[in-house]
């Protein structure tokens, strides 16, 4: 895989966890003052669920970079439609 190939994966991975974590350890405020939306949390904790993000999308980027790279999947192969193959 390429330079490029893992910083788009991991930039993927990272939205696709950020939506996972953000939810946990949420709770809203029980008396929410005039104009404040009812559901907002009342301390997000955003830095501690970045910096969580961040490492859980490094360790599953390690995990696809290891498969394809100890060829247990066959990056060449995965892309190449079934019946397609040269004669």
């Amino acid at each position: 895989m390429s330079l490029v190939t893992l910083v788009a994966v991991y930039f993927t991975l990272w939205w696709v966890v950020l939506f996972a974590v953000l939810p946990i350890g949420v709770r809203r405020d029980d008396s929410p003052q005039k104009g404040n939306d009812p559901g907002a949390p009342v301390f997000p904790d955003l830095k501690r669920k970045f910096i969580w993000t961040s490492l859980i999308s490094a360790v599953i980027l390690g995990l696809v970079w290891a498969v394809f790279h100890f060829g247990l999947i066959n990056y060449d192969q995965l892309f190449d439609p079934p019946g397609n193959a040269p004669s």
